[in-house]
């Protein structure tokens, strides 16, 4: 039998479909994986103070600091699909660095915090109804990104043949299931936050460890949307905001129950339901 662990969090969560009660709504699983957040540098007055003690210090001009970040250059074609075939690994490469061009990626943040909005996932678009009976049709991709600095879902529409951005939307209130790096930044902000103390205590009393990184649990996670008067108050922009509910299990070990927290995403804030 499955060991449980249960102490400081109720019940043991026995699987990742979790039936949600009450009247605000999560949707959506996803697995975790490792962040992709983009480097960012600092300019202006704080970089010429910085050459200022270096100079005093005797250091190397530019000792220390941290690269500006940089747009990628959309590497070669690589393989390609054709027709309706499903996106080649090369092609999600490609399409995804033409999708952020300089523009967005200085305007946007994404999950750390970091310039460049944040990733989501790309996918083969459908061709445009003229096109449907065409056997050269244009074949095009749609490239989804969340930007936490405006609360907003991107999505571009890249033409695979000739390279070039075709369209963009931005439509706010609407929330995808969670990446993987999002997953792992909202487990790192629960286990930097007090409310995380039951499951770190879960934790030790399951592995004699102490918990200190998301790499040492497996988690899936589903987007909350908050519903008038079913949370407390500092969750009410919930669906507005990204904000999350893990589903969280020792590596080859038991699951902890932390079903009752939400993670704010773009608040960067943990609350507890019925509290």
């Amino acid at each position: 039998m499955r060991t449980i662990v249960h102490r400081h969090l109720g019940k043991v969560v026995a699987g990742a479909a979790i039936a949600v009660a009450g009247t605000a709504v999560m949707v959506g699983i996803t697995l975790p994986g490792t962040a992709g957040a983009d480097d960012t540098g600092r300019t202006g007055g704080q970089t010429s103070q910085r050459a200022a003690q270096q100079a005093e210090q005797g250091e190397e001009p530019g000792q220390g600091q941290v690269a500006p970040g940089v747009v990628e250059q959309a590497p070669e074609q690589g393989e390609r699909g054709t027709g309706r075939d499903p996106l080649t690994d090369d092609e999600i490469e490609r399409v995804e660095k033409i999708a952020v061009n300089r523009q967005l990626f200085n305007a946007s943040e994404n999950v750390d915090g970091g310039r460049g909005p944040q990733r989501l996932g790309v996918d083969l678009a459908e061709p445009d109804a003229d096109e449907l009976d065409g056997a050269d049709a244009p074949r095009r991709a749609e490239v989804t990104f969340y930007d936490y600095k405006d609360d907003a879902l991107v999505t571009r529409t890249v033409n695979l043949d000739t390279g070039k951005v075709e369209g963009t939307t931005t439509r706010r209130g609407v929330q995808p299931s969670p990446s993987r790096a999002e997953i792992r930044e909202a487990v790192a902000l629960l286990i930097a936050d007090p409310l995380g103390a039951g499951l770190k205590a879960d934790y030790r009393d399951a592995t004699g460890k102490e918990l200190t990184s998301p790499d040492q649990l497996q988690a899936t996670g589903g987007v909350y949307r908050a519903a008038p008067g079913a949370q407390p108050a500092v969750l009410d922009q919930c669906g507005g905001h990204r904000c999350v509910r893990l589903f969280t299990k020792v590596r080859n070990g038991p699951w902890i129950d932390a079903q009752d927290l939400v993670i704010d995403l773009s608040a960067r804030k943990v609350a507890a339901l019925g509290r």
